[in-house]
């Protein structure tokens, strides 16, 4: 007889904590935190209401839980942007995974410009300390890079806000973006032709 080894608690807690969180995302997306309820977010994860209090306690913590992993998903591609790399590399691949995030992950971009419009008031220290610290680090990375002769002269901070409005816009606002392109909603090509553009665009705007 063979039998199954059974997963890990560790694993299986993973598993289920990266389901309700999901969830959660597509929620607090489509109702904001105030609307947004645990029953709803259990369904929509498939888990018993239960689960998400063992996991997270409340709702409250979960919605923390949510923007501090849209937060840290989103810092990831910038590991990418140092010193020794090469300047168009970096900035297109970068784009690239944003634009990526805003065709594969609408909802947490939604959610997070949701808090954003409502003060941040959860995600105010983040945003005054890991997002500064980091921003502060690549504009710096950037700066190098002008004074290196590598791009034109650009404001490291601003490029940035640049690469964040045009890509984030694509989430945030694309009933806007449909509408305007007279369509349902934007799929794959759609996506490229944008990402094609704004890597372009951007480029350019750097000497590259």
């Amino acid at each position: 007889m063979t039998h199954v080894a059974e997963a890990p608690k560790g694993l299986i807690r993973r598993a289920n904590e990266a389901l309700i969180l999901s969830a959660a995302e597509k929620v607090f997306a489509r109702a904001g935190f105030g609307g947004a309820t645990m029953a709803a977010i259990a369904e929509a994860s498939g888990l018993p209401k239960a689960n998400l209090h063992y996991y997270f306690g409340s709702k409250e913590v979960l919605y923390r839980a949510v923007l501090a992993q849209i937060l840290s998903d989103w810092l990831v591609p910038t590991h990418g942007i140092t010193v020794d790399a090469d300047p168009r590399t970096a900035l297109e691949q970068y784009i690239r995974a944003k634009m990526e995030l805003s065709a594969q992950r609408p909802d947490g971009s939604k959610v997070w410009a949701n808090e954003l419009l409502h003060g941040a008031p959860v995600v105010k220290e983040l945003l005054a300390t890991d997002l500064r610290q980091l921003t502060l680090e690549k504009a710096a990375v950037v700066q190098a890079w002008v004074d290196a002769g590598r791009i034109a002269p650009v404001d490291g901070m601003h490029l940035f806000f640049t690469i964040w409005a045009a890509t984030q816009t694509y989430a945030d606002f694309d009933v806007q973006v449909c509408a305007v392109m007279d369509q349902e909603m934007l799929g794959e090509q759609d996506f490229e032709r944008a990402t094609q553009h704004l890597v372009s665009f951007i480029l350019r705007g750097c000497g590259l």
